[in-house]
């Protein structure tokens, strides 16, 4: 029989379980670290899906509407060249913000206006808001458009088609019937009317369709498609 003396037995149990216990520890460590990247990246993720999801909403929807009748100016006179042919001067579009729409900033410099006529096309004929004063008859706004000092009014010079005198070229401009404040931008609560005059050979017969496009900075296109009646009146309700 082999006897051992006490003592001289070691056993490597428990340093195995220490080792294990720290490997342990560290996948947790590992493994917890790992769990808050993914979180922080799910999380990541969902405000960017959000803001994305937001701002094509935005993109998609646009903050104005039209807010009432749109009339045109009728020309039927043989005065005007129109006796044979009657023809329209100039169309007024009213305009107001929508129902939890932003506002809409009518500089020239970050909104356009394209026409598209039966065999015109014009992408850009917007010269610009007046905000001298409101307005409740267009013949008063195409008054003050003369008067405006800017070089984008020029077509005004001695034009004002509500009395049978026409713009140089085919032209837009704002002026506010409502207002709540000086500026280029229309606000809830505001009422604008977009007019445009038409240069002598732009001007649409009965029955021809007329498109506007109002491009702005934010949000989506406003487009504005008519057909034109019969031309019996000065005053015409295109609905």
């Amino acid at each position: 029989m082999i006897f051992q003396e006490k003592g001289t037995r070691h056993s490597h149990r428990g340093v195995i379980g220490v080792e294990s216990a720290i490997v342990m520890i560290a996948f947790i460590i590992v493994a917890a670290a790992l769990a808050f990247v993914v979180l922080n990246m799910g999380f990541t993720t969902s405000q960017m899906v959000k803001t994305t999801t937001i701002a094509g909403l935005e993109e998609s929807s646009s903050s104005m509407k039209i807010s009432g009748t749109i009339t045109a100016v009728g020309c039927i006179d043989s005065e005007s060249s129109c006796f044979s042919i009657p023809r329209i001067n100039a169309t007024n579009i009213p305009l107001k913000i929508s129902k939890d729409g932003n506002s809409v900033n009518f500089s020239p410099d970050v909104i356009s206006i394209r026409y598209i006529g039966e065999s015109i096309q014009y992408d850009n004929i917007y010269t610009g808001a007046i905000t001298a004063d409101t307005y409740r008859q267009s013949i008063l706004a195409y008054r003050q458009a003369e008067l405006e000092t800017d070089a984008a009014f020029d077509a005004f010079n001695g034009a004002n088609p509500v009395n049978g005198t026409l713009p140089d070229e085919t032209s837009a401009f704002l002026y506010w019937a409502k207002r709540l404040n000086s500026n280029q931008v229309l606000d809830v609560g505001e009422h604008a009317i977009l007019a445009i005059a038409f240069a002598t050979n732009d001007r649409p017969y009965a029955l021809e369709k007329i498109n506007f496009e109002i491009i702005v900075s934010n949000g989506a296109t406003l487009t504005v498609e008519r057909d034109i009646p019969s031309i019996t009146h000065e005053v015409l309700d295109l609905g």
